[in-house]
C-alpha cells in the first residue's frame, strides 16, 4: 500500500521458494500475546541470524491488504489454533530503520543522523495521509495512528528490523539517540495511544533495548536476547534437529557442520547454529568462515584489544578453550559505555563471538568458525602480552613435537605458576586449563578434544592434526 504500511506477502513469496527451514512457529507465541500486556516484545540476537527474514513472514502474515493462506497452509503455524484467527488481520507498520540511514548517507550530507527519527515520523504520517488525506489535518504521527485505526477499524502491527542501528551508528551522539527512543516511547509507552493502536510490537536488532540508568529505555517491552531467549530459544537460529535433516537432504557431513558452526547452547532447546553460516556451507559445498561476510562494524579487534584489567588473559583462556565467568548484568547495551572487561564480554555475547552459559554464567567461544575470527584478530592486536603468549605457545608446539622435554615442562610450569592459585594448584581442572591455555595456538594446525577414550581410560586434552595440517 505504502512503503512502510502494509508492504504486502510478496518477500515472504520468494524467501519460501529457498531452501527455507520452517520458524512459523513463532507467529502462535505472537499471537498468543496479541492485545495483552505483554505484546511488546524485543528479539536481539547476531548479524545474520535470521532477523529480516522474520520480519518478512510477519508481515505476510498479518498484513490485511493480502491474502497469505497459499504461503502459510503448508507450515507448522497453519495446526495451531491461532492460525485463522490472526492471519491477514491487521494494518501493518514496517520500519527497517537501516532504510532511514542509508538515505541520509546517500543526500550528500544534506542531512545528518540526527534528522532520522523526524524522518521516521514524517514518512510515516505521510503513509497514513495517503490512504485517508483528512488525516493532514492531524500535526502529529501518534494522532494521524489514532484517527487512522478508527476510519480502519483495524489495530496495528508494527514490525522495527534493526530497531538499534541508529544506536550504533549515532553511538556518540546522545541527543539523536534520545530523540530516536522519544520517538519510540511516544508509540509503545503512551498511554493514550499504546492500547488504542498496538495489536502488538516486534523489533529486533543485534542490541537490546538501550538502558536509561539501569532500567531499560522503553520499559514495557519484554526482551529476548542471546543471553536470555526464554521462550523464542528455538527461533534465534537453526536448531540441531533441523541442521541434521539439512546435511541429510544435501548429503553433507553432521559432524563437520556441528565442529564449523553450533556451539550457542539454549536451556531447554540444546544446540543452536549459525543460519546463515550453515546455508552458506551448504550451497558452497565448504566448510569455512563466513562471518566476515557480515560487513559487521564493530571489528572483533575493537572489543579485544580495549585496556581494561585482566581482558588479555580472559581473551587468552577464551582462546585456550576456558569457559570464564562473566557478569553480564551491568553492560548498557551500547557500544561506549565500557565500565570494564565483563561488559566487553557482554557485547561479544549480543555479537555472537562468544555464547553464555545461563547456568553456569560463564562465556567460551561456540565453535571453528569464530575460532577463526578470533584467531585472525588476536596476531592484530598490539598488545605486548599477547604477542609475547602467541611466540611462547607457538614454540611450546615445536618443542613438543621434537620432544624436547626440558623446554616444554618450563614452559608449562611457567604458565601453571602465572594462572593458577595456589590453593588449586593441584586440582585437575586447574591443571587442564593450563594445557589449554599453554597450548592456546593449536587453532592453526590442530583440534582439540577433551576426555577422549584412550584404551583404559581418558585422556583429558588431545590434539589432533587437521587434514591440511603440515
Amino acid at each position: 500500500m505504502g512503503k512502510y504500511l502494509n508492504p504486502g506477502n510478496e518477500a515472504f513469496a520468494e524467501i519460501i521458494e529457498g531452501n527455507y527451514i520452517d520458524k512459523t512457529g513463532l507467529i502462535d507465541l505472537i499471537n498468543n500475546s496479541i492485545n495483552k500486556p505483554e505484546k511488546l516484545m524485543c528479539l536481539s540476537r547476531p548479524r545474520r541470524f535470521g532477523k529480516s527474514y522474520t520480519a518478512q513472514m510477519l508481515c505476510a502474515y498479518y498484513d490485511c491488504s493480502c491474502d497469505s493462506h497459499f504461503l502459510f497452509d503448508q507450515y507448522k503455524i497453519s495446526k495451531a489454533e491461532s492460525y485463522r484467527k490472526h492471519l491477514n488481520q491487521y494494518n501493518v507498520i514496517v520500519i527497517d530503520v537501516t532504510g532511514f540511514i542509508s538515505t541520509v548517507k546517500q543526500s550528500d550530507g544534506m542531512l545528518k543522523l540526527s534528522g532520522v527519527p523526524g524522518m521516521i515520523a514524517k514518512d510515516l504520517r505521510n503513509d497514513l495521509i495517503e490512504v485517508y488525506p483528512e488525516l493532514s489535518r492531524f500535526i502529529t504521527v501518534e494522532n494521524c495512528l489514532l484517527q487512522f485505526v478508527e476510519k480502519s477499524g483495524k489495530k496495528i502491527v508494527f514490525i522495527i528490523d534493526e530497531w538499534d542501528a541508529l544506536i550504533r551508528e549515532a553511538k556518540d551522539d546522545h541527543k539523536t539517540q534520545e530523540a530516536y527512543l522519544n520517538l519510540l516511547r511516544g508509540l509503545f509507552k503512551n498511554a493514550n495511544v499504546t492500547p488504542k493502536v498496538v495489536a502488538a510490537a516486534y523489533m529486533t536488532g543485534i542490541l537490546p533495548i538501550k538502558k536509561d540508568g539501569s532500567q531499560s529505555a522503553i520499559s514495557n517491552f519484554r526482551e529476548y536476547s542471546m543471553i536470555k531467549p526464554r521462550k523464542f530459544g528455538e527461533y534465534v537460529g537453526f536448531t540441531e534437529e533441523e541442521v541434521r535433516k539439512l546435511c541429510d537432504e544435501n548429503n553433507i557431513s553432521f559432524d563437520s557442520m556441528k565442529q564449523w558452526y553450533d556451539g550457542y547452547d539454549f536451556k531447554d532447546v540444546g544446540a543452536v547454529y549459525n543460519p546463515n553460516s550453515v546455508m552458506q556451507a551448504i550451497d558452497n559445498g565448504d566448510f569455512d568462515s563466513y562471518w566476515t561476510e557480515t560487513s559487521a562494524a564493530e571489528g572483533l579487534m575493537e572489543y579485544i584489544s580495549k585496556p581494561y584489567n585482566g581482558l588479555s588473559k580472559t581473551i587468552a583462556e577464551l582462546i585456550g578453550g576456558v569457559d570464564v565467568t562473566v557478569n553480564t548484568n551491568g553492560f548498557a547495551n551500547d557500544l561506549v559505555t565500557f565500565k570494564g572487561k565483563d561488559d566487553v564480554l557482554t557485547l561479544m555475547i549480543h555479537l555472537g563471538y562468544l555464547a553464555y552459559n545461563s547456568e553456569s554464567k560463564t562465556v567460551y567461544i561456540p565453535n571453528e568458525e569464530i575460532k577463526l575470527e578470533f584467531q585472525k584478530s588476536i596476531r592484530e592486536v598490539n598488545h605486548k602480552e599477547t604477542l609475547k603468549r602467541l611466540e611462547e605457545s607457538e614454540k611450546l608446539f615445536i618443542d613438543t613435537i621434537h620432544g624436547n622435554e626440558e623446554a616444554v615442562a618450563r614452559q608449562i610450569e611457567k604458565i601453571h605458576g602465572e594462572e593458577t592459585a595456589p590453593l588449586h594448584y593441584n586440582k585437575e581442572e586447574s591443571l587442564r586449563s593450563v594445557i589449554k591455555l599453554a597450548y592456546y595456538t593449536y587453532r592453526d594446525h590442530y583440534l582439540q578434544w577433551e576426555e577422549l577414550p584412550v584404551g583404559e581410560g581418558y585422556a583429558d586434552v588431545v590434539y589432533l592434526p587437521k587434514h591440511n595440517s603440515d
